[in-house]
């Protein structure tokens, strides 16, 4: 099979793949690939793993209410959920909860300004991290100022395979 009849997308796939496993084994200490736009979540993996082991447990017995000024996207195929605070004020000491289990704390969510929290940031309370096959987010929920606040959340399609399937 020649190189040049492989598809562009497999090739970026496959060369994506190729540079996670270099920074994986260069002992690479960022959950993701490239810097998180907030620099409050550009942490170490230890360092949001010690963080969310403190928000546990689950807060079962905190007042739950909808928060309709809120929305969460679920990128399946970039493993990462993107919450966005509509109301018009910016919240602070926030904590992302996906599926009542993995949780990641987001110490500013400013009013109308995407955050991404990506499944490696996101830790159950066994220190380990939303797994990339087979996770299923259901529920997306925000913690902050005693009461757990549920929010839209809708699946969404970053790839680029719907783009290079028209040509």
């Amino acid at each position: 099979m020649l190189i040049s009849n492989i598809s562009p997308v497999f090739r970026r796939s496959v060369a994506a793949m190729v540079t996670a496993g270099l920074l994986a084994l260069a002992g690479c200490s960022q959950p993701t690939m490239f810097a998180n736009p907030d620099p409050n979540l550009r942490k170490s993996v230890s360092e949001l793993q010690q963080d969310s082991a403190k928000r546990f447990p689950y807060k079962v017995d905190a007042p739950h209410v909808l928060e309709p000024k809120a929305r969460a996207l679920v990128g399946y195929d970039l493993h990462r959920v993107e919450v966005v605070n509509f109301s018009d004020e910016d919240w602070s000491d926030v904590e992302v909860w996906v599926n009542r289990q993995y949780v990641c704390h987001v110490p500013n969510m400013q009013s109308r300004q995407l955050k991404e929290i990506h499944y490696p940031m996101l830790f159950n309370e066994l220190g380990q991290s939303l797994p990339f096959s087979k996770s299923l987010v259901k529920t997306v929920e925000i913690y902050r100022n005693g009461t757990m606040y549920q929010i839209a959340s809708h699946p969404v399609d970053f790839s680029l395979s719907r783009s290079q399937s028209t040509r």
